[in-house]
Order: structure tokens, then C-alpha cells, then sequence
């Protein structure tokens, strides 16, 4: 069994979010193989200089999930993607890249954070170029603490305005690039969150059967995609 979660935005003004998933590594995550987290899996992340007490908290119960044997993978989101090697060994966890393949039951498995997919929203991937370009995250890692503070703030602002302003179709996934990607990566299944709407999505790619996963976030209940013997299921859970 694995299991794959995303969109916890875990802050310490929501500690609701943080019980619950601290219940969810000690309680249901132990009798998985792996745990697969797509991204935004903290509301900002400036840095792993900059790590909180509260980041520190979480970083040790993942590793001690890891300890127990159960193997630990987390792929950078919009909101948390200066995530770095520190954090990662500290955690006991291993950063995949976005998008991924993995092996499900001899099948290859697409997995991304799902950002990449919104390609309607043409200032926003604009904005991701910019950001993601390894120039500037090396720039960004070595700004003072206060100026990434200040900045995380101002794009965490931003973007909650323009996400309020935008049409719904430009803030989800474009459905004509997700054949394109699916293709490119010879998959029939594609998991990722973004976008808060949890759905399992059919469709056609080089004329075979597919299906887009989509996780939930965790905001008002949480959200797990357990798969296993039985297949793909997704269900909530109360915070």
C-alpha cells in the first residue's frame, strides 16, 4: 500500500491541520509502504535556514515515520519550494522532482504538483519561470531573513488576490495540456493536487483508457489517496 497526500499548507495559525496529520503518521501511515506528498505541503517555506520550531516539530515526526520503515517522498509546490536538502535529511525523506514517474503494480505512474498543468493562467507561469530558474533560487537562498519575509509575504498576498479576480477555468488545470504531458511521459495515470478539487477525471490519451487524479486539500477535512490491492481510492477525513 502507498499512500499520497498533498495541499496541507501546514502554518501554525492552523493547528487543526497539524494535529491531524501528526495523528495521521503515527496512526495510518505506519502500514504503508511509502507516503508520497505533492507539494505545498507548508503555506510558505523561505527557507531551510529559517526553519521554526514549529517546522522542526513537523520535520521530527516525519522522521520518525521514516524510521519506522516506511519510506517518506516530497515534491516541491507553488508555496514551498525553496525545500531544501536540509530539510529533507532532518525529515528522513527523499525530494522528488516535478513531475515524477514511479512504478505502481508494474505500471508507470505520473506524479506532479499540478501548477505546471494551469497554463491558462498565463502571468502566473510567468512567474513560475522566474522563480524556479536556478538562478534565482540561488539568489533567493541568500537574501536576508527579513527580505524573504517580506517578499514571501507580498507574493503570498498577491496571490490570494489574483486567484479571487481570476475565472475558475484559468486557475485549473488546462485540460488540453494534461494528453500532452500523459503522452510525453508514457503514462495512463496521472495524480496530482494544486488545484483543491478533489476528482478522479477519465479521458482518452493515443487512444487508450486514462484517468486524472486529483487530490484534496486540507483545509475544511484532509485527504488521502490510498492505493493498494483494491485500487485507487480517495476518501476525506475529519481535521
Amino acid at each position: 500500500m502507498i499512500l499520497l497526500i498533498s495541499d496541507l499548507h501546514l502554518e501554525e495559525q492552523r493547528p487543526d491541520i497539524s494535529r491531524a496529520f501528526v495523528h495521521f503518521l503515527a496512526e495510518r501511515a505506519p502500514q504503508a509502504q511509502a507516503l508520497y506528498i505533492l507539494g505545498d505541503f507548508f503555506e510558505v517555506w523561505i527557507g531551510d535556514d529559517a526553519m521554526s520550531p514549529f517546522q522542526h516539530d513537523i520535520a521530527r515526526a516525519l522522521r520518525q515515520l521514516s524510521d519506522s520503515g516506511t519510506r517518506v517522498y516530497l515534491m516541491h509546490g507553488n508555496r514551498d519550494f525553496l525545500i531544501g536538502q536540509a530539510f529533507c535529511r532532518e525529515a528522513g525523506c527523499t525530494l522528488l522532482k516535478d513531475p515524477s514517474v514511479i512504478q505502481v503494480d508494474g505500471k508507470p505512474v505520473l506524479l506532479m504538483h499540478g501548477d505546471s498543468l494551469c497554463t491558462l493562467d498565463v502571468g502566473y507561469m510567468k512567474l513560475r519561470r522566474v522563480l524556479r530558474n536556478p538562478l534565482t533560487l540561488f539568489i533567493l537562498r541568500r537574501l536576508p531573513l527579513s527580505t524573504r519575509h517580506k517578499l514571501a509575504r507580498k507574493l503570498r498576498n498577491e496571490s490570494r488576490a489574483q486567484t479571487r479576480m481570476k475565472a475558475s477555468e484559468i486557475v485549473d488545470v488546462t485540460p488540453e495540456e494534461v494528453p500532452k504531458v500523459m503522452t510525453a511521459f508514457g503514462v495512463r495515470t496521472l495524480i496530482h493536487g494544486h488545484t483543491h478539487r478533489p476528482a478522479v477525471h477519465t479521458l482518452e490519451v493515443d487512444g487508450e483508457p486514462a484517468q486524472r487524479i486529483v487530490l484534496g486539500d486540507w483545509d475544511k477535512q484532509a485527504w488521502a489517496l490510498q492505493i493498494d490491492e483494491n485500487g485507487y481510492q480517495q476518501a476525506p477525513f475529519a481535521l
